[in-house]
């Protein structure tokens, strides 16, 4: 949702003394990053992050800022604010709840006083994603089952439960409250109109900016490269590469390597990556979790531990490569890699072999047997050449950055959207996918 945000301009005002507010969120970034904003007149009150901490700002001040902070890429949260001022305690005048438990440590805690007054379900526009006053801090990631009550003071448990098998907390699709006049229910279901109001008030947001449908929902979740694993190693202060369009598309500047959150040491999977800007120096993988990502994909710096193991595509010549420790053993391949390319890569960990396909061509099928068995890989894209290369990976979504696939194919079990043909028997990378393959 970066660079996107929705608005709606209630004409008057619901309850400012008792309101709550739930939603499924997937972060993708840590800059400064709204949820929620109202500002009828002056300064916003805002539901944020900011530094990874979970912000309540109303009445000019932080409400409550979470000590925790929440900086998982991978998973999503279900976060329920509640304002209920005309309660008698002041500590349950505002709460806030995650997963179903509520938050109790708070660096800063401003209790209201009673019957205070919020800006959020004033009269005025309102915004999602974004500052409603200004447009900025734009949330980056995904959102899911916004709700919005006008006029009730729910806790947690209206709108998910534990799951009797897993113990994961869960949403409820229906959950059985009142929405109130100002209230709301934004699934996002409608790709057409990701602004629908489901609560049955027809309180329709406004999509500002692209706004793209994921099938990445709390029951299933997809892959995506991960920023906080990309971190430089000790060679460097700092990392250069950047993250995009909920971290599935990856820029790097020099030479760095990028993994994925989900990795596997069984199964056939199976993912895409277009190229978008090319330099001779792309390799397109796998890595394993000993990898020193201060490093180009395929070779490790002296200092990288000597268990760490990689294998991939180098786009500049078309050669495979296979390392393990330092070094790398480059072979004759494939074609070389160009702008626009799709590079679909199917890592087989039953068999340990890999088969990279450019533009739905299979560029033959090698065996990574040497890399040894019982490995969690990981994906991975990695840059030898110095210059500028950003590429954006498909892990079964359906998008590279905000464009859809044309062809829309599918795995064998049905899960995931890809450009090209998916061979037999390979998944996508996804928790449903993996569940199904570890316990089957």
């Amino acid at each position: 949702m970066a660079s996107t945000y929705l608005t709606k301009t209630f004409a008057g005002a619901g309850s400012t003394t008792t309101w709550t507010w739930s939603a499924w969120i997937k972060k993708s970034g840590s800059s400064a990053q709204q949820l929620l904003s109202a500002a009828p007149s002056s300064v916003d009150d805002q539901i944020y992050f900011s530094s990874d901490q979970l912000i309540f700002y109303t009445g000019n001040q932080v409400s409550l800022k979470t000590n925790r902070k929440f900086r998982d890429t991978s998973a999503w949260y279900h976060i329920v604010v509640q304002w209920n001022t005309p309660d008698a305690t002041a500590d349950d005048r505002h709460k806030i709840w995650v997963n179903g438990v509520q938050e109790t440590s708070f660096e800063t805690r401003n209790n209201p006083s009673q019957n205070a007054n919020s800006k959020i379900n004033g009269a005025g526009q309102h915004a999602i994603g974004a500052v409603s006053s200004s447009p900025s801090e734009y949330f980056d990631g995904s959102m899911s089952h916004v709700h919005f009550i006008d006029g009730t003071a729910y806790d947690a448990s209206a709108f998910g439960e534990t799951d009797a098998t897993t113990g994961i907390w869960k949403p409820k699709t229906a959950p059985s409250v009142t929405y109130g006049t100002n209230g709301f229910f934004l699934k996002f279901e409608n790709s057409g109109s990701m602004g629908t109001d489901s609560s049955g008030n027809a309180n329709n947001f406004t999509v500002n900016g692209t706004m793209t449908q994921t099938i990445d929902t709390p029951s299933n979740v997809f892959a995506t490269m991960n920023p906080l694993a990309s971190q430089a190693g000790s060679s460097a202060s700092s990392t250069t590469n950047t993250f995009s369009n909920g971290n599935l598309t990856v820029t790097d500047t020099i030479s760095e390597t990028a993994i994925g959150n989900l990795g596997v040491s069984q199964g056939k999977w199976f993912w895409e990556v277009k190229v978008v800007t090319d330099q001779d120096g792309l390799a397109i993988g796998g890595a394993n979790q000993y990898y020193n990502l201060d490093a180009e994909l395929g070779y490790n710096s002296p200092s990288s531990p000597t268990d760490a193991k990689v294998f991939g595509y180098y786009g500049g010549n078309g050669n495979k490569f296979i390392t393990v420790g330092d070094g790398s053993q480059f072979t004759s391949y494939g074609s070389a890699i160009a702008v626009n390319d799709i590079v679909g890569v199917a890592m087989n960990l039953d068999d340990n072999e890999v088969t990279f396909y450019l533009n739905g061509s299979s560029q033959g099928t090698f065996s990574i047997t040497a890399l040894g068995s019982g490995e969690v890989y990981f994906p991975a894209v990695g840059n030898w050449s110095g210059g500028t290369i950003t590429v954006s990976f498909n892990f079964g979504n359906g998008y590279f950055g905000t464009t859809a696939v044309s062809s829309a194919q599918n795995p064998d079990d049905g899960i995931g959207i890809f450009e090209y043909a998916v061979p037999t028997g390979y998944k996508a990378l996804c928790t449903k996918s993996i569940n199904a393959q570890e316990y089957s």
